[in-house]
Protein backbone atom coordinates (compact mmCIF):
# COMPACT_ATOMS: atom_id res chain seq x y z
CA UNK A 1 0.00 0.00 0.00
CA UNK A 2 1.14 3.57 -0.59
CA UNK A 3 2.42 5.82 2.17
CA UNK A 4 -0.11 8.45 3.33
CA UNK A 5 0.90 12.04 2.70
CA UNK A 6 0.44 15.33 4.51
CA UNK A 7 -2.50 17.63 4.02
CA UNK A 8 -0.83 20.00 1.54
CA UNK A 9 1.23 17.67 -0.57
CA UNK A 10 1.13 14.40 -2.42
CA UNK A 11 4.20 12.21 -2.31
CA UNK A 12 4.55 9.68 -5.16
CA UNK A 13 5.63 6.27 -3.95
CA UNK A 14 7.61 4.12 -6.33
CA UNK A 15 6.57 0.47 -6.16
CA UNK A 16 9.50 -1.23 -7.86
CA UNK A 17 12.71 -0.57 -9.77
CA UNK A 18 14.15 -3.00 -12.26
CA UNK A 19 17.72 -1.55 -12.37
CA UNK A 20 20.14 0.74 -10.52
CA UNK A 21 19.31 3.61 -12.84
CA UNK A 22 15.59 3.12 -12.17
CA UNK A 23 16.24 3.05 -8.43
CA UNK A 24 18.13 6.34 -8.60
CA UNK A 25 15.31 7.89 -10.59
CA UNK A 26 12.77 6.54 -8.09
CA UNK A 27 14.81 8.01 -5.23
CA UNK A 28 14.86 11.40 -6.98
CA UNK A 29 11.10 11.33 -7.42
CA UNK A 30 10.62 10.39 -3.78
CA UNK A 31 12.74 13.37 -2.64
CA UNK A 32 10.68 15.81 -4.73
CA UNK A 33 7.02 15.58 -3.64
CA UNK A 34 4.43 17.13 -5.91
CA UNK A 35 2.71 20.01 -4.18
CA UNK A 36 -1.07 19.78 -4.55
CA UNK A 37 -3.28 22.25 -2.66
CA UNK A 38 -6.36 21.02 -0.81
CA UNK A 39 -5.36 17.35 -0.77
CA UNK A 40 -7.82 15.31 1.26
CA UNK A 41 -8.60 11.91 -0.22
CA UNK A 42 -6.88 9.19 -2.14
CA UNK A 43 -5.97 9.96 -5.71
CA UNK A 44 -5.47 8.06 -8.95
CA UNK A 45 -2.61 5.80 -9.78
CA UNK A 46 0.01 6.45 -12.41
CA UNK A 47 2.24 4.14 -14.44
CA UNK A 48 5.61 5.29 -15.71
CA UNK A 49 6.46 4.69 -19.32
CA UNK A 50 9.37 2.43 -18.29
CA UNK A 51 7.08 0.17 -16.25
CA UNK A 52 7.45 1.69 -12.78
CA UNK A 53 4.20 2.08 -10.89
CA UNK A 54 3.47 5.30 -9.01
CA UNK A 55 0.83 5.43 -6.28
CA UNK A 56 -0.34 8.87 -5.07
CA UNK A 57 -2.42 8.97 -1.93
CA UNK A 58 -4.13 11.81 -0.13
CA UNK A 59 -5.65 13.84 -2.99
CA UNK A 60 -8.96 14.09 -4.71
CA UNK A 61 -9.38 13.17 -8.37
CA UNK A 62 -8.50 16.62 -9.70
CA UNK A 63 -5.59 17.00 -7.28
CA UNK A 64 -4.25 13.59 -8.31
CA UNK A 65 -4.23 14.65 -11.93
CA UNK A 66 -2.33 17.77 -10.90
CA UNK A 67 0.21 15.64 -9.04
CA UNK A 68 0.81 13.54 -12.13
CA UNK A 69 1.28 16.67 -14.20
CA UNK A 70 3.78 18.11 -11.68
CA UNK A 71 5.87 14.94 -11.76
CA UNK A 72 5.55 14.75 -15.53
CA UNK A 73 6.82 18.32 -15.87
CA UNK A 74 10.06 17.42 -14.08
CA UNK A 75 10.40 14.14 -15.99
CA UNK A 76 8.73 14.56 -19.40
CA UNK A 77 7.01 11.46 -20.71
CA UNK A 78 7.48 9.52 -17.48
CA UNK A 79 3.89 9.43 -16.21
CA UNK A 80 0.82 7.94 -17.86
CA UNK A 81 -2.35 8.36 -15.76
CA UNK A 82 -4.50 5.31 -15.16
CA UNK A 83 -8.14 6.22 -14.49
CA UNK A 84 -10.34 4.31 -12.15
CA UNK A 85 -13.91 3.46 -12.98
CA UNK A 86 -15.55 6.44 -14.64
CA UNK A 87 -18.91 5.03 -13.66
CA UNK A 88 -17.91 5.11 -9.99
CA UNK A 89 -16.75 8.70 -10.35
CA UNK A 90 -20.04 9.72 -11.92
CA UNK A 91 -21.99 8.13 -9.09
CA UNK A 92 -20.02 10.18 -6.58
CA UNK A 93 -20.24 13.39 -8.56
CA UNK A 94 -22.35 16.37 -7.63
CA UNK A 95 -24.94 17.81 -9.97
CA UNK A 96 -25.78 21.51 -9.89
CA UNK A 97 -29.46 22.25 -10.41
CA UNK A 98 -31.22 25.62 -10.32
CA UNK A 99 -34.51 25.73 -8.40
CA UNK A 100 -37.00 28.45 -7.55
CA UNK A 101 -36.99 29.25 -3.84
CA UNK A 102 -39.71 30.95 -1.83
CA UNK A 103 -40.69 31.26 1.82
CA UNK A 104 -42.50 28.17 3.10
CA UNK A 105 -44.23 29.93 6.00
CA UNK A 106 -45.12 33.32 7.45
CA UNK A 107 -42.08 35.52 8.07
CA UNK A 108 -41.50 39.00 9.45
CA UNK A 109 -40.94 41.53 6.70
CA UNK A 110 -40.84 40.93 2.94
CA UNK A 111 -39.13 37.99 1.27
CA UNK A 112 -38.07 38.19 -2.36
CA UNK A 113 -38.40 35.13 -4.57
CA UNK A 114 -35.21 34.00 -6.21
CA UNK A 115 -33.37 31.22 -7.96
CA UNK A 116 -30.80 29.24 -6.01
CA UNK A 117 -28.38 26.51 -6.96
CA UNK A 118 -28.56 23.15 -5.23
CA UNK A 119 -25.87 20.50 -5.36
CA UNK A 120 -27.37 17.03 -5.59
CA UNK A 121 -25.21 13.98 -5.03
CA UNK A 122 -25.34 10.85 -7.12
CA UNK A 123 -27.02 12.39 -10.16
CA UNK A 124 -26.91 10.34 -13.34
CA UNK A 125 -25.25 13.10 -15.31
CA UNK A 126 -23.12 10.58 -17.18
CA UNK A 127 -25.79 8.07 -18.16
CA UNK A 128 -24.96 6.36 -21.43
CA UNK A 129 -27.39 6.76 -24.30
CA UNK A 130 -28.29 4.70 -27.31
CA UNK A 131 -28.38 6.53 -30.62
CA UNK A 132 -32.15 6.10 -30.84
CA UNK A 133 -34.29 9.23 -31.26
CA UNK A 134 -37.25 9.70 -28.94
CA UNK A 135 -40.48 8.66 -30.66
CA UNK A 136 -42.90 11.06 -28.95
CA UNK A 137 -46.49 10.18 -29.78
CA UNK A 138 -48.08 12.93 -27.68
CA UNK A 139 -46.81 15.84 -25.59
CA UNK A 140 -48.50 18.66 -23.71
CA UNK A 141 -47.71 20.82 -20.67
CA UNK A 142 -48.39 17.97 -18.25
CA UNK A 143 -47.33 14.64 -19.78
CA UNK A 144 -45.65 12.77 -22.62
CA UNK A 145 -46.54 9.50 -24.35
CA UNK A 146 -43.67 7.70 -26.10
CA UNK A 147 -43.23 4.66 -28.30
CA UNK A 148 -40.34 2.88 -26.58
CA UNK A 149 -38.06 0.70 -28.73
CA UNK A 150 -37.07 -2.77 -27.58
CA UNK A 151 -33.73 -2.99 -25.78
CA UNK A 152 -34.12 0.28 -23.88
CA UNK A 153 -35.03 0.46 -20.19
CA UNK A 154 -38.00 2.57 -19.18
CA UNK A 155 -36.21 3.63 -15.97
CA UNK A 156 -32.57 3.01 -14.91
CA UNK A 157 -31.95 0.00 -12.68
CA UNK A 158 -30.93 0.74 -9.06
CA UNK A 159 -27.49 -0.84 -9.51
CA UNK A 160 -26.95 0.36 -13.09
CA UNK A 161 -27.77 4.04 -12.95
CA UNK A 162 -25.80 4.80 -16.12
CA UNK A 163 -27.62 2.20 -18.27
CA UNK A 164 -29.40 3.70 -21.31
CA UNK A 165 -33.07 4.40 -20.56
CA UNK A 166 -36.05 6.39 -21.77
CA UNK A 167 -35.94 8.31 -18.49
CA UNK A 168 -32.36 9.53 -19.03
CA UNK A 169 -33.19 10.58 -22.60
CA UNK A 170 -36.23 12.48 -21.37
CA UNK A 171 -34.09 14.23 -18.75
CA UNK A 172 -31.93 15.68 -21.52
CA UNK A 173 -34.94 16.43 -23.72
CA UNK A 174 -36.75 18.38 -20.98
CA UNK A 175 -33.70 20.18 -19.59
CA UNK A 176 -34.10 23.26 -21.86
CA UNK A 177 -37.67 23.58 -20.53
CA UNK A 178 -36.36 23.41 -16.94
CA UNK A 179 -38.55 20.35 -16.41
CA UNK A 180 -37.84 16.72 -15.67
CA UNK A 181 -39.80 13.46 -16.19
CA UNK A 182 -41.79 11.68 -13.50
CA UNK A 183 -42.42 7.94 -13.76
CA UNK A 184 -46.04 6.81 -14.04
CA UNK A 185 -45.59 3.19 -15.17
CA UNK A 186 -43.04 1.17 -17.09
CA UNK A 187 -42.68 -1.71 -19.52
CA UNK A 188 -39.90 -4.30 -19.74
CA UNK A 189 -36.58 -3.55 -21.43
CA UNK A 190 -37.18 -5.95 -24.34
CA UNK A 191 -40.85 -5.04 -24.74
CA UNK A 192 -41.63 -2.32 -27.26
CA UNK A 193 -44.54 0.08 -27.25
CA UNK A 194 -46.33 2.90 -25.48
CA UNK A 195 -45.37 4.33 -22.10
CA UNK A 196 -46.45 7.57 -20.40
CA UNK A 197 -44.40 9.98 -18.26
CA UNK A 198 -45.58 13.01 -16.28
CA UNK A 199 -43.88 16.41 -16.28
CA UNK A 200 -44.73 17.39 -12.71
CA UNK A 201 -45.46 15.61 -9.41
CA UNK A 202 -49.17 16.53 -9.36
CA UNK A 203 -49.77 14.97 -12.78
CA UNK A 204 -47.73 11.94 -11.76
CA UNK A 205 -49.88 11.32 -8.67
CA UNK A 206 -53.12 11.80 -10.61
CA UNK A 207 -52.00 9.33 -13.28
CA UNK A 208 -50.86 6.79 -10.70
CA UNK A 209 -54.29 6.91 -9.07
CA UNK A 210 -55.84 5.98 -12.42
CA UNK A 211 -53.49 3.01 -12.78
CA UNK A 212 -54.18 1.86 -9.21
CA UNK A 213 -57.92 2.06 -9.94
CA UNK A 214 -57.34 0.01 -13.14
CA UNK A 215 -58.87 2.71 -15.33
CA UNK A 216 -56.39 3.02 -18.26
CA UNK A 217 -56.73 0.66 -21.20
CA UNK A 218 -53.49 -1.19 -21.93
CA UNK A 219 -53.45 -3.61 -24.85
CA UNK A 220 -50.53 -5.73 -26.06
CA UNK A 221 -49.82 -7.95 -29.04
CA UNK A 222 -47.95 -11.14 -28.16
CA UNK A 223 -46.64 -14.06 -30.20
CA UNK A 224 -46.77 -17.30 -28.23
CA UNK A 225 -46.03 -20.95 -28.90
CA UNK A 226 -49.00 -23.24 -29.42
CA UNK A 227 -52.72 -22.55 -29.79
CA UNK A 228 -54.57 -21.40 -26.67
CA UNK A 229 -57.86 -23.17 -26.00
CA UNK A 230 -60.33 -21.57 -25.67
CA UNK A 231 -59.52 -18.81 -28.15
CA UNK A 232 -60.44 -16.11 -25.67
CA UNK A 233 -60.83 -15.70 -21.95
CA UNK A 234 -59.33 -14.40 -18.73
CA UNK A 235 -56.09 -15.33 -17.01
CA UNK A 236 -56.25 -14.88 -13.25
CA UNK A 237 -53.34 -15.75 -10.95
CA UNK A 238 -51.74 -14.75 -7.66
CA UNK A 239 -48.11 -13.83 -8.19
CA UNK A 240 -45.20 -13.04 -5.91
CA UNK A 241 -41.91 -11.43 -6.95
CA UNK A 242 -38.87 -13.55 -6.12
CA UNK A 243 -36.18 -11.02 -5.23
CA UNK A 244 -33.45 -13.65 -5.36
CA UNK A 245 -34.29 -15.08 -8.79
CA UNK A 246 -35.76 -11.80 -10.11
CA UNK A 247 -38.81 -13.53 -11.56
CA UNK A 248 -42.53 -13.73 -10.84
CA UNK A 249 -43.83 -16.95 -9.33
CA UNK A 250 -47.32 -18.28 -8.77
CA UNK A 251 -48.37 -18.33 -5.14
CA UNK A 252 -51.38 -19.18 -2.97
CA UNK A 253 -54.20 -16.61 -2.85
CA UNK A 254 -53.72 -16.32 0.92
CA UNK A 255 -50.03 -15.50 0.62
CA UNK A 256 -49.63 -12.02 2.19
CA UNK A 257 -46.72 -11.28 -0.16
CA UNK A 258 -48.71 -12.18 -3.28
CA UNK A 259 -50.91 -9.99 -5.47
CA UNK A 260 -53.68 -10.75 -7.93
CA UNK A 261 -52.82 -10.56 -11.63
CA UNK A 262 -55.64 -10.39 -14.17
CA UNK A 263 -55.61 -10.01 -17.95
CA UNK A 264 -57.95 -10.83 -20.83
CA UNK A 265 -56.79 -12.42 -24.09
CA UNK A 266 -58.11 -13.35 -27.50
CA UNK A 267 -56.50 -15.14 -30.43
CA UNK A 268 -56.00 -12.78 -33.38
CA UNK A 269 -54.22 -15.14 -35.81
CA UNK A 270 -52.98 -18.72 -35.73
CA UNK A 271 -49.90 -20.20 -37.42
CA UNK A 272 -48.57 -23.73 -37.70
CA UNK A 273 -47.06 -23.85 -34.20
CA UNK A 274 -47.70 -20.35 -32.82
CA UNK A 275 -50.44 -17.79 -32.24
CA UNK A 276 -50.80 -14.02 -32.23
CA UNK A 277 -52.70 -12.84 -29.15
CA UNK A 278 -54.18 -9.55 -28.10
CA UNK A 279 -53.82 -9.22 -24.32
CA UNK A 280 -55.55 -6.49 -22.31
CA UNK A 281 -54.18 -5.86 -18.85
CA UNK A 282 -56.51 -5.32 -15.93
CA UNK A 283 -53.66 -5.28 -13.44
CA UNK A 284 -50.10 -4.26 -14.23
CA UNK A 285 -47.68 -6.58 -12.45
CA UNK A 286 -44.06 -6.87 -13.49
CA UNK A 287 -43.61 -9.42 -16.32
CA UNK A 288 -47.32 -10.24 -15.97
CA UNK A 289 -48.16 -11.32 -19.53
CA UNK A 290 -44.92 -13.29 -19.83
CA UNK A 291 -45.47 -15.37 -16.69
CA UNK A 292 -49.21 -15.86 -17.16
CA UNK A 293 -48.74 -17.12 -20.71
CA UNK A 294 -45.96 -19.44 -19.51
CA UNK A 295 -48.14 -20.86 -16.72
CA UNK A 296 -50.61 -22.03 -19.40
CA UNK A 297 -47.96 -23.63 -21.57
CA UNK A 298 -47.82 -20.83 -24.15
CA UNK A 299 -44.39 -19.27 -23.66
CA UNK A 300 -43.73 -16.10 -25.62
CA UNK A 301 -41.51 -16.49 -28.67
CA UNK A 302 -38.05 -15.19 -27.80
CA UNK A 303 -38.62 -15.50 -24.03
CA UNK A 304 -35.37 -15.99 -22.10
CA UNK A 305 -36.38 -15.67 -18.45
CA UNK A 306 -39.59 -17.70 -18.09
CA UNK A 307 -38.30 -20.75 -19.94
CA UNK A 308 -37.60 -24.03 -18.15
CA UNK A 309 -38.29 -27.74 -18.41
CA UNK A 310 -39.14 -29.37 -21.77
CA UNK A 311 -40.21 -26.00 -23.18
CA UNK A 312 -36.67 -24.64 -22.90
CA UNK A 313 -35.86 -25.87 -26.42
CA UNK A 314 -37.71 -23.72 -28.93
CA UNK A 315 -37.41 -23.80 -32.73
CA UNK A 316 -38.30 -20.17 -33.55
CA UNK A 317 -35.38 -17.75 -33.16
CA UNK A 318 -36.09 -14.19 -32.01
CA UNK A 319 -33.71 -11.91 -30.05
CA UNK A 320 -36.32 -10.73 -27.51
CA UNK A 321 -39.74 -11.61 -26.16
CA UNK A 322 -42.32 -10.98 -28.89
CA UNK A 323 -44.41 -8.48 -26.94
CA UNK A 324 -45.56 -5.02 -28.05
CA UNK A 325 -47.67 -2.50 -26.09
CA UNK A 326 -49.69 -1.26 -29.04
CA UNK A 327 -52.58 0.63 -27.38
CA UNK A 328 -52.83 2.99 -24.39
CA UNK A 329 -55.94 4.95 -23.42
CA UNK A 330 -56.62 7.06 -20.33
CA UNK A 331 -58.32 10.20 -19.04
CA UNK A 332 -56.20 13.34 -19.07
CA UNK A 333 -55.48 14.12 -15.40
CA UNK A 334 -55.88 17.90 -15.80
CA UNK A 335 -58.54 18.70 -18.40
CA UNK A 336 -60.42 15.37 -18.26
CA UNK A 337 -60.17 14.57 -21.99
CA UNK A 338 -60.26 10.93 -23.08
CA UNK A 339 -56.97 10.17 -24.84
CA UNK A 340 -56.18 7.04 -26.86
CA UNK A 341 -52.96 6.18 -28.69
CA UNK A 342 -51.76 3.29 -30.83
CA UNK A 343 -48.22 2.36 -31.85
CA UNK A 344 -47.52 0.37 -35.03
CA UNK A 345 -45.64 -2.90 -34.81
CA UNK A 346 -41.85 -2.49 -34.96
CA UNK A 347 -39.89 -3.86 -37.91
CA UNK A 348 -38.53 -6.94 -36.11
CA UNK A 349 -42.04 -7.95 -34.99
CA UNK A 350 -43.39 -7.60 -38.55
CA UNK A 351 -40.49 -9.68 -39.91
CA UNK A 352 -41.27 -12.42 -37.39
CA UNK A 353 -44.92 -12.40 -38.43
CA UNK A 354 -43.89 -12.77 -42.09
CA UNK A 355 -41.68 -15.75 -41.21
CA UNK A 356 -44.49 -17.45 -39.30
CA UNK A 357 -46.94 -16.97 -42.17
CA UNK A 358 -44.55 -18.70 -44.59
CA UNK A 359 -43.47 -21.61 -42.39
Amino acid sequence: MGRPCRHRSVQPWIRAASSGKDRRRAHALRREPAEVPGARRRCRRGVRADGLRVDCRGAEAGAARGAALCVGARHPGSIRPVARSRRSARRRSLHREAVDAAAAGRLQGRVRRGTHDLLRAGHRAGARTLKVPLDIVHEDRHLLVLNKPAGLLSVPLPRKQDAPSVYSQLERYLRPQRRRPFVVHRIDRDTSGLVVFAKDPRTQQAMKKQFIAREPERAYLALVYGHPDPKGGTWRDHLVWDRKSLIQKRTHPKDPQGAEAVCHYRVVEEFRDASLLEVRLETGKRNQIRIQARLRGHTLIGEKRYVYGPQALRPIAFPRQALHAYRLAFRHPVDGRDLAFEAPLPADFNQLLARLRHR
